[in-house]
């Protein structure tokens, strides 16, 4: 059986790196490794016999030998403890997770971090270790969706979003996706290693035109589990650790064999398993003659329907047994008209399915086929049954036409009109491009095999629906989230759910603003309560700020008549200069409280943005005043000094 070895198989740079450091200083005696410096026990075993014993905590450590930091990495809080031993560190990191270390720790407490891979991970637990801000992991794109709210709720200013260096690239590119759409201010660092990413990607061409793919790698290797599963999904896998367990694996009768290695497996058991396999042989179960004759002479034409397995899947096309001498394929627009869609999305090897013939070639021995038009017959038959009916069918985009779109449902193309897609006229139709969307089915005219939808229907539809759920729930008082829909001078409206509401722009701070966009922006999800209802004119009110930001509110809580604070000079007048305690809260300095000597004018003394000290000496909450004294202080200042001289000059007079 022919064997094929995938040629990014075996170590990779960090780890190549980290095993030759070891190997160099053991020539100069023995010493540590924290933690197993590779996922591979063969390795690690080697290196032990050397003289490279791995602790997993430095409590283990009886001797003053060095220490080396394995590939994946350690947590800063580690890097510290070993800096107060005083213990030689040799670190072996992996570069491209050092790089990962370096921007989740220059992060401010301002910004949440996202990090996507598996948290008991060693790399992803130093990860963790280098930040400083709040930090979210996740594994999959589902688990980050599940965590939205959560991630939401924290309010960061900013985002970064960082990856395992060995996480999987397709799911990573989902997990963007639904980052984006939680985060605005969203900075996307793509970590994964781009050898991990070649060799993923290398893994799964091979297994699409394999019969059996071998990986080899330790079972606790993040790498190579993940090169498992990707392979897993073209045809029938093996993981082994060593080549030995080919024996017991019983593989079955395969024509062609792919192999592939995690990042943490030596060349030497690469070598050993390609061996093993040229040597195995697996009988094919035999078929009689006279089954074989018949089989010979089977045939197929255009248009017949027949039944196919699904032999093996490629990027672009599948191989499909059909029972005959010819080899059948379909090619991936003969599968689906969703744009979206892969082969992998769709079938998988062994399934049986139903196709129609369209193209023998009985000079090449192959035969084209077709599932999606074979769907089509039945789906077009269901359309037509939907006509008129206001039922709901969803499909997907695949085309902007000459005055509409064309939506791809039970693999029958419906054309929408501009007019009836539910976008506004001074916006473009391709953003509904590869967009699943849901219609009805306006008319269809069967001699010409077209129908013709409306989104219009359906999103008038769930909007009425989401109003009357709107209207019979409302009332003061009661929060909800929102999404701002448009700004004006006067104030933003928010998007609650079919019902769109106001927020005046008095109501977004308690501070003086000019315009809404100072505080908030379009697409901004808001927290806000129901101020007051107009049912008659279906009119909401709504409030953004909250009590307990009120200026007011916290000065009464964190200051009082007689306290002492800094504050900033903002404006000054005849009679005495205006003084801001906090953001929205000035106080006055009266020109006679500015200093303990007369002065003709606040600027004797003082310049605009100055900070002073000052003593609260009156507040009037009802008013809004607050008086402040410099002087105040500056004569408890001077009595002071006066007791500590008097004390003095009575202790040097005994």
């Amino acid at each position: 059986m022919p064997v094929t070895v995938a040629d990014t198989a075996g170590f990779c740079f960090g780890v190549n790196r980290a095993v030759t450091m070891v190997e160099d200083h053991l020539k100069k005696g023995p010493l540590y490794t924290l933690g197993e410096i590779i996922h591979n026990p063969q390795i690690v075993q080697s290196l032990r016999e050397k003289g490279a014993t791995p602790i997993y905590s430095l409590e283990e450590i009886t001797q003053p030998l060095p220490v080396v930091l394995r590939s994946h990495g350690v947590p800063a809080a580690t890097l510290r403890q070993l800096e107060s031993l005083g213990l030689p560190v040799i670190d072996a990191t992996c570069p491209y997770v050092k790089k990962i270390h370096q921007i989740v720790a220059a992060q401010g407490e301002n910004t949440l971090v996202l990090i996507a891979g598996d948290q008991e991970h060693s790399e992803v637990k130093g990860i963790m270790g280098h930040c400083n801000a709040t930090f979210v992991t996740f594994n999959s794109d589902e688990e980050l969706q599940k965590l939205a709210n959560y991630i939401v709720n924290l309010s960061k200013k900013e985002c970064v979003m960082v990856a395992q260096t060995t996480f999987n690239a397709n799911e990573w590119k989902k997990c963007v996706e639904t980052a984006k759409k939680l985060y605005t201010n969203l900075k996307i660092f793509d970590t994964i290693c781009k050898a991990t990413l070649t060799r993923q990607t290398e893994a799964a061409a091979l297994a699409a035109r394999s019969d059996l793919m071998v990986v080899i790698g330790g079972k606790h290797s993040s790498n190579t589990k993940k090169l498992a599963e990707i392979c897993s999904r073209y045809c029938q896998t093996l993981w082994v650790e060593t080549a030995q367990e080919l024996y017991d694996s019983q593989p079955g009768h395969v024509m062609n064999v792919g192999v592939t290695a995690g990042a943490s497996t030596p060349v030497c058991i690469i070598k050993e398993v390609q061996k093993i396999m040229c040597e195995i042989e697996k009988d094919l179960e035999g078929m009689s003659f006279e089954e074989m004759l018949n089989a010979s002479f089977k045939s197929t034409y255009t248009g017949e329907k027949v039944k196919g397995i699904v032999t093996s899947i490629a990027p672009n096309e599948i191989a499909v047994d059909i029972g005959t001498k010819h080899a059948g394929y379909a090619p991936l627009s003969e599968l689906t008209s969703n744009p979206n869609l892969k082969p992998e999305d769709i079938v998988k090897v062994g399934d049986e399915l139903e196709f129609v013939v369209l193209r023998v070639n009985d000079v090449e021995g192959t035969v084209m086929l077709s599932k999606k038009r074979l769907d089509a017959q039945a789906g077009f038959e269901k359309v037509t049954k939907a006509a008129g009916t206001n039922e709901v069918l969803s499909g997907v985009v695949t085309d902007v036409v000459k005055g509409g779109v064309l939506a791809v449902t039970e693999g029958v193309k419906v054309f929408i009109p501009a007019s009836l897609s539910g976008v506004s006229k001074n916006e473009p139709l391709e953003q509904l491009l590869k967009q699943e969307v849901k219609f009805v089915i306006r008319e269809v005219n069967e001699k010409r095999h077209r129908a013709v939808g409306s989104i219009k229907d359906v999103l008038k539809e769930e909007r009425k629906a989401l109003e009357d759920q709107f209207w019979n729930a409302v009332e003061v008082g009661k929060t909800y989230q929102g999404v701002v829909k448009s700004l004006t001078s006067y104030g933003a409206f928010v998007d609650l759910g079919g019902v769109d509401g106001m927020v005046h722009i008095s109501e977004l701070s308690w501070l003086r603003i000019k315009h809404p966009s100072d505080v908030v922006k379009v697409g901004d999800v808001l927290e806000v309560y129901v101020k007051d209802i107009d049912t008659e004119n279906k009119k909401i009110s709504l409030g953004y700020k909250k009590t307990e930001d009120n200026p007011w509110e916290v000065l009464k809580r964190d200051f009082e008549i007689g306290s002492a604070c800094k504050a900033k000079v903002v404006s000054m007048t005849t009679f005495g200069a205006f003084a801001q305690i906090l953001p929205g809260v000035d106080g006055l300095i009266h020109i006679s409280q500015i200093s303990t000597e007369r002065i003709n004018k606040p600027q004797d003394v003082l310049t605009v943005g100055q900070e002073v000290d000052v003593k609260i000496t009156d507040i009037d909450f009802d008013k809004k005043r607050v008086s402040l004294s410099m002087r105040a202080l500056l004569e408890e200042a001077e009595a002071a000094d006066d007791a500590v001289q008097a004390a003095e000059e009575t202790v040097d007079a005994e």
